[in-house]
């Protein structure tokens, strides 16, 4: 067994309700080191092409890495995979907290789940032992609600638990994963995966939190774990990070011009500063929470009210894409009510990103007369914080139009035959609060990526644009990206920057490190120090940057090859009509628009580089072969 690993993969097969432990050899583990990139090794093996993801054919996997549970910042994380309900093809998620550290504790280095139990069921992993238990008492109940009953249950208040809410039981395809009832795996509809298995919750407890790991070099990963600390006050944005979480950024993006405004119509919101991080600090913020061993203590803990209605700090607090996609998606500048649409979010179990623009896109609907009063059941004009509360609570519990809404933003459109022309989904998910308007790289990413529009799939534009500062490119540097590039630009010096950033930021989902202390340009650490990271955890002493960028490189031709073998193509890369139509409003990109010639030039020069081919965005046999996967070659089509 290599240093930082248990050894230990266990097998759920809920159907027969038979667990089992495989013990991999360490050349599994140098392969694929962890996280989604070994999670996508049993679902290209195990899951079958073309099973309904809502079905017990489906196979669900929540992977660690040897980092997970050392005493350093940022490590707390598990990558979650799955068949996706909502997107095209693969669903592909992360949470941290204290749940993956805990897992690790618990002896195990990921879960391998399939088939379907017969009634509700929660999984609980104690010191190295698994056993299933009834959860029929847990059915129905909120995330907060059973946090509490199964503390109380099994006796112990540091259990972590890892859970569906109603909305996952429910099988609303916005559902996220949660843990600590307020930490999310969303994005991908993967919380509905779990529910369609009847498996309620996963619960880990390790013999003593904190229990030391195999470490291959204990003393120098002390040494390195002190470098976070020490710099966390002399860089700006973790330092921001810190007081203000990633709320800090909402001002920023309004000022240059990103921050989506009544469902990307525009890019500047005349109410942001009234939910901007700085306001939360000021007036609801009571605490700031972490993940576990991290310094950087970015989780916001707030405790307000709306109309009467309580949001509490077992709730959290409205992250940055929360603030946007509920508030200025929605024209809304009340943050008592994103805070509480946050809550409903965390208690039922759905992913705020996709649940607030697919809001937003009803509200436009209605804005259009596409949506009448009658099928809605009340007005929703942008701006209407009691119209977005009601119908985010009709999402979580499935009633009136959000039975339909729960699906998503696109099927909703299909579903109602109407409304498409608003739709600002890629793949099926809905696009975050960053806008490739100015971010051009960000939007060939968006077009790319295997599971759709994601912002934690690669590096943003301004790190590397002209103005960057010696830290960012100190760091790109390190990438073979070696100079500055133009605002607004997408050439091949951009292509160049996104896909190697994007194969960074892969590694890091494989490692199960966090981005926001890992990234390759403005964090605590950067490539240098994640090579260092793992030798000090593993003993690899030979692991280099190029075999670190490998691992990210064969996660992204895994998660492409699945793709590939579900019937996606380059056809399935595309934004929606709505980017390519200009902005409206004032400010730096008022009047701004992406163009499909300059997308369609950058995705052929991303292919070439990727080792795709170019007529059908598939990885070639031969780059699968490069990436040691050339088993599951036979996977592309004919």
């Amino acid at each position: 067994m290599p240093n930082g690993y248990t050894g230990n993969i266990l097998h759920v097969d809920l159907t027969t309700r038979t667990l089992t432990v495989e013990h991999p050899p360490e050349s599994f583990y140098r392969q694929y080191l962890g996280g989604s990139a070994m999670g996508m090794y049993y679902l290209l093996r195990d899951l079958k092409p073309g099973i309904d993801p809502l079905g017990p054919g489906n196979v669900l996997t929540i992977m660690l890495s040897p980092a997970t549970g050392a005493a350093i910042s940022g490590q707390s994380r598990a990558a979650v995979n799955a068949k996706s309900p909502l997107v095209d093809g693969i669903g592909d998620s992360q949470m941290g907290g204290f749940f993956p550290a805990e897992l690790k504790f618990a002896g195990f280095d990921g879960l391998v789940v399939t088939g379907r139990a017969g009634k509700p069921v929660y999984l609980w992993l104690n010191d190295g032992q698994a056993e299933l238990r009834d959860a029929a008492h847990l059915w129905g109940k909120t995330t907060s609600d059973v946090d509490a009953l199964l503390k109380a249950e099994l006796g112990d208040d540091k259990i972590e638990i890892a859970q569906v809410g109603p909305a996952g039981e429910k099988l609303a395809r916005l559902a996220a994963i949660m843990n600590m009832a307020n930490r999310a795996a969303g994005r991908t509809g993967l919380g509905a995966v779990m529910g369609s298995k009847n498996l309620k919750a996963v619960v880990a407890r390790g013999p003593l939190r904190g229990k030391r790991l195999n470490l291959a070099d204990a003393q120098g990963l002390n040494t390195l774990a002190k470098v976070g600390p020490a710099v966390l006050d002399t860089n700006v944005d973790m330092a921001g990070l810190r007081d203000h979480g990633t709320a800090g950024v909402l001002s920023y993006q309004n000022a240059t011009g990103t921050l989506p405004t009544r469902n990307y119509n525009a890019g500047q919101f005349e109410g942001f500063e009234a939910i901007s991080g700085e306001v939360m600090t000021e007036t609801i913020l009571k605490e700031n929470d972490t993940c576990y061993a991290c310094c950087v203590r970015c989780k916001r803990v707030v405790e307000t009210e709306w109309q009467g209605r309580p949001v509490e700090r077992k709730h959290g607090g409205p992250e940055y894409e929360t603030l946007s996609t509920f508030g200025s998606y929605c024209g809304i500048d009340d943050l008592n009510a994103v805070s509480l649409v946050n809550k409903i979010c965390n208690e039922y179990g759905l992913d705020t990103i996709g649940t607030g623009a697919t809001v937003a896109w009803a509200m436009e609907c209605f804005e259009n007369g596409v949506l009448t009063e009658a099928e809605v059941g009340f007005p929703l004009k942008f701006g209407d914080a009691a119209g977005m509360v009601r119908l985010t609570e009709q999402i979580a519990t499935r009633q009136g139009l959000g039975n339909v809404l729960a699906e998503g933003s696109r099927r909703a459109a299909h579903r109602l035959e109407k409304g498409h022309d608003y739709l600002i989904t890629v793949k099926g998910a809905e696009a975050p609060a960053h806008m490739p308007h100015a971010k051009r790289s960000l939007g060939l990413i968006y077009a790319v990526n295997p599971f759709g529009a994601d912002h934690q799939s690669s590096e943003h534009d301004p790190m590397v644009e002209d103005g960057a500062s010696d830290l960012y490119m100190g760091r790109l540097k390190q990438l073979g990206v070696e100079r500055t590039l133009a605002p607004g630009s997408l050439d091949a010096g951009k292509v160049f920057f996104a896909q190697r950033s994007q194969q960074f930021y892969s590694f890091l989902d494989s490692a199960a490190l966090c981005q926001f202390v890992w990234g390759p340009a403005w964090t605590l650490y950067g490539p240098a120090e994640a090579v260092e990271l793992v030798r000090r955890v593993t003993g690899w002493s030979d692991f280099s940057l190029g075999e670190l960028m490998t691992i990210g490189e064969r996660r992204l031709n895994m998660l492409r090859l699945f793709n590939a073998r579900e019937g996606l193509t380059r056809a399935n890369d595309k934004l929606p009509k709505k980017f390519y139509k200009a902005l409206a409003g004032t400010g730096p990109t008022a009047q701004v628009a992406l163009s499909e010639a300059e997308l369609a030039a950058a995705q052929d020069q991303y292919y070439e580089l990727a080792g795709w081919d170019k007529a059908t965005g598939n990885p070639t046999p031969e780059t699968l072969e490069r990436l040691g996967l050339g088993w599951a070659a036979g996977f592309l089509p004919l």
